[in-house]
C-alpha cells in the first residue's frame, strides 16, 4: 500500500473518531439534560407511612391506598411458564363522591378506577371475570392479544368469562368495559389500568398511579364532577405525602370521557416523559402534558424543595371541579 493512501486512510478513521466523540458527547449532554430530576433523587426507595383516613365519605375503597395498590395476581407456573391470575368482580356499587352527592357506580371489585394488574412481559396472564352486576358487561385490555381475547363481546349477568393472553408489550394500558354504548360504561366507572414491566425492570422509585375519571351526574352526555382515583377533590383535601429527593414514578391514565383531551400539570418541577411506558430512557420534559381519554404515560419527578406543591388539569373548571390534588413535599431529615 502506498504512503498516500496510508495517510488518508489514517486521516478518514480519525474525522470518524472526532465526529463519533462529538455525536456521544451531544447524546450524553442530552442525557444529562432530559434526566437532571432523576440525577438529583436518591436511590433508595422511601415511602412515609400512609395514615388510615376517616373522611367520613363511607367509601368501599381508599384513593390514598389506590395510590400504591398493585395486583400482581395469583402466581403459577405451568409448562414451565409464569402465569398470574386475576379475579374481577362487576358489581354496582354506591360511591359517595362528597357529603351531598352520591352515585351509582358499575365497577371492578367495588372499586373505582378498577384493580391495577400488573405483569412481567412475556408472563401469561389469566383474567377471570365474573358479571355480578345487572348489566351485560365485558374486558378490553389495550396491547397485543388474539382476536378471540379483545373483549368486545358483552357477558351476561351471572355469568363468567376468561381472558388469557400473553403480557406484551412492556409499557402502561388501560382496560374497559367495551359493551355499547361504551361512553356510558365507562363513565359509570369501569376502567382500570394494566401495568406490563420490562423484563429488566426499571430503577428504584416511589411508584403510583394516577387514573383521572369523571362523572355524568345528569346522563346528558356531559360531566359535572371530576376525580384522580375515584373521589373529586381527595387529593386537595388529604396531600399525597413524599419524600423530598425521592424519584417519583407516577403512571398516569386518561379516563375521561365527553371531554376530548385533558392537561395533567405540577407546579414547580419538570417531569421526564415516557410516551405510554414503552421505553426505557426519556427525551422529553415538561410540567405539563395533554392526553386523549385512554392516553397514558410514566412521569418521572424528585422534588428538591419541602412543601406542598399542587398537580391538576390545566383545563380549569375540570380542576375546580373535582381534578385537583397536592403532594406534600416531606424534607428529608424529617
Amino acid at each position: 500500500m502506498s504512503d498516500s493512501s496510508s495517510s488518508e486512510r489514517k486521516l478518514k478513521n480519525r474525522r470518524q473518531f472526532l465526529q463519533w466523540t462529538l455525536w456521544t458527547g451531544v447524546m450524553a449532554a442530552a442525557a444529562l439534560k432530559f434526566n437532571a430530576g432523576k440525577a438529583q433523587a436518591t436511590d433508595q426507595v422511601k415511602i412515609p407511612p400512609i395514615p388510615k383516613l376517616d373522611t367520613g365519605l363511607g367509601a368501599t375503597f381508599d384513593p390514598m391506598m389506590v395510590l400504591r395498590d398493585f395486583d400482581y395476581g395469583a402466581v403459577k407456573e405451568e409448562n414451565g411458564r409464569t402465569v398470574r391470575e386475576f379475579q374481577l368482580y362487576a358489581h354496582s356499587t354506591p360511591i359517595e363522591l362528597n357529603s351531598a352527592i352520591t352515585f351509582i357506580s358499575w365497577n371492578l371489585n367495588d372499586r373505582v378506577p378498577a384493580p391495577t394488574l400488573r405483569a412481567t412481559e412475556g408472563d401469561r396472564v389469566r383474567v377471570i371475570f365474573h358479571n355480578e352486576d345487572g348489566h351485560s358487561h365485558s374486558l378490553h385490555f389495550h396491547g397485543i392479544h388474539p382476536a378471540s381475547m379483545d373483549g368486545i363481546e358483552p357477558i351476561r349477568r351471572g355469568k363468567t368469562n376468561i381472558y388469557e393472553f400473553d403480557a406484551e408489550p412492556y409499557g402502561v394500558h388501560p382496560y374497559h368495559c367495551h359493551v355499547a354504548p361504551i361512553s356510558r360504561h365507562v363513565g359509570k366507572g369501569l376502567y382500570g389500568l394494566f401495568i406490563i414491566d420490562p423484563p429488566e425492570g426499571r430503577p428504584p422509585a416511589d411508584e403510583m398511579v394516577m387514573v383521572m375519571g369523571a362523572y355524568d351526574l345528569e346522563t346528558d352526555g356531559e360531566n359535572e364532577l371530576y376525580a384522580f382515583n375515584g373521589i373529586p377533590n381527595y387529593y386537595r383535601d388529604y396531600p399525597i405525602p413524599i419524600y423530598q429527593n425521592q424519584l417519583i414514578r407516577l403512571y398516569v391514565l386518561n379516563m375521561i370521557e365527553y371531554d376530548p383531551a385533558v392537561t395533567f400539570h405540577i407546579h414547580a418541577n419538570l417531569f421526564a416523559i415516557y410516551r405510554t411506558g414503552h421505553g426505557l430512557e426519556s427525551n422529553e420534559e415538561s410540567d405539563v402534558i395533554t392526553m386523549g381519554t385512554a392516553e397514558r404515560n410514566i412521569l418521572e419527578f424528585a422534588y428538591k424543595y419541602p412543601g406542598k406543591y399542587m398537580f391538576h388539569p390545566h383545563q380549569d373548571y375540570i380542576a375546580e371541579h373535582g381534578c385537583m390534588g397536592f403532594f406534600d413535599v416531606i424534607a428529608e431529615d424529617a
